[in-house]
């Protein structure tokens, strides 16, 4: 039974990943600009954060749960702010056919700017909450690790789309050229500074 719920974990966590929106474009748009494994990292740590409110929903934790939507004013503000700079920042950076080196601390960087961004979506909890209900999951049906076997193969899942694609972006980054990663630049930046405007009118639209 254990089997089954991390084999319907893995197959959500892999479909929830897969649309391509403003993050998944960070992390495409890493993988060519500094390379493969920061694109990666990227997408564990948008993998790390699914799976975090997986299991506060798994779980119950209406405190938790109900705190972060009553302040997604706030997050999503802060998260539609990240995406403007994050796409500034890209339009207006240089581009170069070779991958930059790695260290730890950038690296970690990316792992946690995705992270928190990503963490500024916490109705993801009420998306759960309903994905939960619809495998007939709760804590007086199912034993009690039920919940943390399912997130377990969200996040494997997830993290499966995220290697899969970084994968073959790193392929075709072999094949572009500065002009080509240039242009990549500024439309990926263009599309989530777009993305963000798009998320704060939204806020405001909502007061």
């Amino acid at each position: 039974m254990d089997f089954i719920y991390l084999l319907k974990g893995l197959i959500l966590g892999f479909s929830i990943a897969a649309p391509v929106g403003p993050i998944g474009l960070l992390c495409i748009r890493r993988t060519l600009a500094q390379g493969q494994i920061y694109g990666v990292v990227s997408g564990i740590g948008v993998a790390a954060a699914d799976a975090l409110y997986g299991l506060i929903a798994g779980y119950g934790l209406t405190f938790i749960s109900n705190f972060l939507i009553e302040q997604q004013f706030w997050l999503r503000l802060g998260g539609g702010i990240f995406l403007c700079y994050f796409g500034f920042k890209i339009f207006r950076s240089k581009a170069s056919a070779q991958s930059v080196s790695n260290d730890r601390k950038s690296i970690f960087d990316a792992f946690t700017s995705i992270f928190f961004l990503t963490m500024t979506n916490p109705m993801t909890i009420l998306s759960f909450i309903g994905i939960f209900a619809g495998l007939g999951i709760s804590n007086s049906q199912v034993n009690h690790f039920t919940p943390s076997i399912l997130v377990l193969g969200v996040f494997f899942g997830s993290a499966l789309w995220w290697i899969l694609l970084c994968s073959v972006v790193s392929l075709i980054q072999k094949h572009l050229n500065t002009a080509m990663l240039l242009w990549i630049n500024r439309l990926s930046g263009l599309i989530i500074f777009v993305f963000g405007v798009t998320s704060l009118y939204s806020i405001v639209l909502s007061i």
